[in-house]
């Protein structure tokens, strides 16, 4: 008899421009999710309105409606893609109280930071993980790819976000933004000292997406100059595997570090040789007709990849 591969059933939290793309990536690209409902708040919501056209069960009462909804007792992941505080308040536990796993994507919500490509496979027994930001996304395989090599003194990120694509959840949340992208900098990426600065950017291609990061270290030797190079493009690859239209922009840079007071100031005595550069950029498909929502496949690709695993762990072939 032919083997029949169980899907593990999800549902997503929020109707919002995150929580659509989200929707639309598991049906369309993921053989091992089975999204069985989708909550938010607002009959009118895009998210609902596009859900129902496809056929997907809704709610329009958040998570209370999605805990009453008939297959939850069969959900084993709950997406969590709530935009506002206010709304996030006790959500997580009440889902891991009902047994759930949860995947938030909000950078102000709960869990440890996972990366797909750096540190998924110690997070995946973990009740709660956390995609943190969009740029984080992005930059932290790139940091991690070369403190593999050698130690990073000091990593900057520079998140361009298209301004078309902030809307009102972004204010209150920039705060967040800037500590959990820095600090999955440190924590995930392996350097020293992160920090994020914010550059606002009138895209005339919002589907395209760059960030840049700007690694200290103290390392003179050109064949560690090599192998990190080599670890960036390999890293690059990796993340490319999950994250479609996501590339380096130029080739690595290295070059000797020029003195700047600021930087100095604040790495401290830090012996610091060469600084690094590397640009990235996702960019979403030209007939996706996302607009400025392709600033998510980062972050939304990522999620279903954490998805995925999971649900790796969890089924097994029947029949």
């Amino acid at each position: 008899m032919e083997a029949v591969l169980r899907r593990t059933k999800v549902a997503i939290l929020g109707s919002g421009a995150t929580g659509t793309d989200l929707m639309i990536k598991v049906l369309e690209e993921s053989s091992s999710l089975e999204l069985v409902a989708m909550a938010g708040l607002g009959a009118a919501s895009p998210g609902l309105v596009e859900a129902d056209r496809l056929g997907v069960p809704t709610t329009n009462r958040g998570v209370g409606g999605l805990r009453t909804m008939p297959h939850y007792g069969e959900v084993d992941i709950v997406f969590d893609v709530t935009a506002l505080a206010a709304a996030r308040c006790g959500q997580a536990d009440s889902l891991r109280s009902d047994g759930k796993r949860v995947i938030n994507l909000s950078p102000a919500a709960g869990g440890r930071c996972v990366v797909p490509a750096v540190n998924l496979d110690r997070l995946l027994g973990e009740p709660e993980v956390n995609i943190g930001t969009r740029a984080g996304q992005t930059t932290i395989p790139i940091v991690a790819a070369i403190t593999r090599v050698t130690e990073v003194a000091y990593a900057e990120v520079g998140a361009y976000v298209a301004s078309k694509a902030v809307g009102p959840w972004f204010v209150p949340d920039v705060d967040e933004f800037l500590r959990r992208t820095s600090s999955g900098v440190e924590s995930v990426g392996g350097a020293k000292i992160g920090r994020t600065i914010i550059i606002l950017s009138p895209d005339s291609a919002p589907a395209r997406t760059r960030d840049t990061v700007l690694a200290l270290i103290t390392e003179p030797d050109p064949s560690v100059h090599a192998a990190v190079r080599a670890s960036v493009e390999a890293m690059a690859a990796e993340v490319a595997e999950y994250v479609p239209g996501y590339r380096l922009r130029h080739d690595v840079r290295i070059v000797p570090f020029a003195a700047d007071d600021l930087l100095l100031g604040l790495i401290g005595d830090s012996a610091v040789t060469h600084q690094i550069s590397v640009n990235v950029e996702v960019e979403a498909p030209v007939d996706s007709g996302k607009g400025p929502l392709g600033s998510l496949d980062a972050a939304t690709s990522a999620a279903v990849r954490v998805g995925d695993r999971i649900a790796a762990l969890r089924t097994a072939p029947v029949g």
